[in-house]
């Protein structure tokens, strides 16, 4: 049995599947990877037509992803031309095809939401609440806009990659270029994540105490402050980041332990 053939209607289709199932189909231990999974679902069918394979190639794309699913288009059509050249016995191991994937995660959904749900879908809301005020049916209609979009520039861009990887997939495994990709993009996730992590984790101490009743409260905080800003969000990250090497990455018992422990600290008036 012989892998059946790809055409760019097969691609843009399968992102589309994706674009409307990606945040039905989520989960806290995978994200968006049963709906990457169902998007590829019929490429992956006509590639390995041999059942075992097949499961294989399910089991591959079932593990964690989460991204902006436009601008992550691209994504989408790089990994379905590696497949096609693994179908077809191209040396590519799985390791090569989830790296391309999970790689370039952080900084595409970092440029996707800065684009796509940070300035567009304010843009497009703000006048079409302005016609709606203004008693026009317009606005119901201008809301359409956005997926509208969403939808042209996601299509195009999993056309436009599938193209590039599929002429140029075999010179790229052939060369170091795609370990510096991966190596790179993954630098990068670890960057804004830091940075994520120390915009919105937020940990602080209450303790303070006095020695004397003339002498000046000593205020905890502010002595680490001293020592080194924002070591206890760091601290907390660290912790959480630990227990997913080292124990489980059951991100339901994390999130359960995590409100347990600060329910425990902050009723102590630890932090």
């Amino acid at each position: 049995m012989y892998p059946k053939e790809i055409i760019e209607k097969d691609v843009k289709n399968s992102w589309l599947y994706y674009y409307i199932v990606a945040e039905m189909e989520i989960s806290y231990r995978r994200l968006q990877a049963l709906g990457f999974t169902t998007g590829i679902l019929p490429i992956l069918q006509k590639l390995y037509p041999d059942p075992e394979d097949l499961k294989l190639a399910i089991k591959r794309h079932s593990v964690f992803y989460n991204i902006e699913a436009v601008f992550g288009a691209p994504i989408n059509g790089i990994v379905i031309a590696m497949e096609e050249q693994k179908a077809k016995g191209a040396d590519i191991d799985d390791d090569t095809i989830t790296g391309i994937k999970t790689g370039p995660m952080g900084p595409t959904a970092g440029i996707g939401d800065s684009i796509d749900w940070a300035t567009l879908k304010p843009i497009i809301f703000g006048l079409a609440v302005t016609l709606s005020t203004n008693g026009s049916i317009l606005g119901a209609f201008f809301l359409l806009l956005l997926p509208i979009i969403q939808i042209v520039v996601g299509r195009k861009l999993a056309a436009y990659a599938y193209r590039a990887g599929q002429a140029s997939i075999r010179e790229i495994l052939q060369s170091s270029h795609i370990r510096m990709l991966i190596t790179g993009a993954s630098t990068l996730g670890l960057f804004m994540m830091g940075a994520l992590s120390s915009i919105y984790v937020k940990l602080s101490t209450p303790l303070q105490f006095s020695f004397g009743e003339q002498n000046k409260p000593f205020v905890l905080q502010q002595v680490i402050d001293h020592i080194v800003l924002g070591i206890l969000p760091l601290l907390a990250v660290f912790g959480i980041y630990w227990w997913l090497v080292n124990r489980n990455q059951n991100f339901t018992i994390i999130m359960l332990l995590i409100v347990a422990i600060f329910i425990i600290v902050a009723l102590l008036r630890i932090f």
